[in-house]
């Protein structure tokens, strides 16, 4: 069903949505999400465990069912109208999952199959996205000839092959050493932002967020969005450090210190 009051530039919604996996009243996995995405944003999760970031990814794959509220990704409902974010929405996870038996070339190509679009001209976008990863070469290699790095490029070249709208990055870079998840986070960041998709992404990592998010959203239990802050604030002279001290104070589950945080219609004091 299409969005009638949706705006434009809103990417994705969540207008107050709950989730329960218990029908017989057990805790709710998420109990009031609220918030919006705009269209070219990079958007970025933090929150202590349980507080349904992986939930809220759930739900914007049309994995699962809002309990009560209503999602919304590029104006449809993405459990109701699965079919038509085919191909419009690209994945990427903590593990590559990748196909052994198949090459890198052939693991990028999987949505195009999927969509029955793989082709000459195709192929050879995913080699030249295979080559925008650092990856050149590595076309007709296996995933157990590739290191763990190697192989998440693989998975981010397969996440943007069909030319998404909507990224979503689920701890993406969290299991791999800093020099290469370093190296991965740039080449995601730049690829994106030339293509102008937009970026939802978990992470456990503060300077991550702080390093690639136009704006962070801080959940808390159960489901709920306890803090909102754009990157004009942890960019103002001096305020990076207080800007981090507040967010730890809210994935804690504290109440945020003296730092006035407005971020849109949200106001964290």
């Amino acid at each position: 069903m299409e969005s009638a009051t949706m705006p434009h530039d809103v990417a994705i919604a969540f207008d107050h949505v709950a989730k329960r996996f218990s029908r017989t009243g057990g805790p709710a996995a998420i109990s009031d999400l609220d918030f919006r995405v705009r269209t070219g944003e990079h958007v970025c999760v933090v929150g202590r465990t349980g507080c349904g970031k992986s939930t809220s990814v759930n739900l914007i794959l049309g994995l699962t069912p809002a309990s009560a509220g209503r999602v919304d990704v590029l104006g449809v409902d993405p459990y109701r109208d699965f079919k038509r974010l085919r191909g419009r929405i690209g994945c990427v996870f903590q593990s590559d999952r990748l196909l052994p038996w198949r090459t890198a070339l052939d693991n990028v190509l999987m949505p195009l199959e999927v969509l029955h679009a793989r082709n000459a001209r195709t192929e050879s976008e995913a080699a030249d996205l295979l080559a925008k990863v650092g990856l050149a070469g590595y076309e007709h290699a296996h995933p157990h000839e590739l290191s763990g790095g190697m192989r998440q490029r693989v998975a981010i070249a397969r996440a943007l092959i069909t030319r998404p709208d909507v990224l979503i990055a689920d701890e993406a870079f969290g299991h791999l050493d800093e020099v290469t998840a370093a190296a991965l986070r740039a080449d995601f960041q730049r690829i994106a932002k030339a293509q102008g998709q937009t970026v939802y992404q978990i992470t456990h990592s503060l300077d991550e967020a702080l390093l690639l998010a136009d704006r962070i959203l801080v959940f808390d239990r159960p489901g709920r969005v306890a803090g909102e802050f754009a990157r004009a604030q942890w960019e103002a002279g001096g305020a990076r450090q207080p800007v981090r001290e507040t967010l730890r104070s809210l994935i804690a589950g504290g109440e945020a210190p003296s730092l006035q945080a407005v971020a849109g219609d949200r106001q964290v004091a």
